[in-house]
């Protein structure tokens, strides 16, 4: 589904803009606070206390072979992945999708 924002969302912001967005979300029945929403990042990253909290067994991750390489050339090698139910919005406009 769109999200979209109404002239309403715009207030107390000086246009033009480039603040991030930030969100909360329903991540596998926990609300996650503070996820930064980034259109340009080609990797959706769940830290590994956030990934702690939320219970998972580590075994249901899926090995990853790629290293992730950030913006100065560092190199992380990820835990693994996994795929995720995550929950947007409030009903009756909200939507659930599964994420890695």
């Amino acid at each position: 589904e769109v999200i979209s924002f109404s002239e309403a969302d715009y207030e107390g912001v000086r246009l033009p803009h480039d603040d991030p967005v930030v969100v909360t979300l329903l991540v596998e029945l926990f609300t996650m606070k503070r996820i930064l929403i980034d259109k340009g990042s080609s990797a959706d990253i769940l830290y590994k206390h956030a990934f702690d909290q939320l219970r998972i067994p580590a075994d249901q991750l899926k090995p990853v072979k790629t290293p992730l390489i950030g913006f100065a050339g560092e190199t992380t090698h990820p835990l693994g992945s996994i795929n995720l139910s995550v929950v947007a919005g409030t009903a009756p406009c909200q939507t659930q999708v599964k994420m890695t």
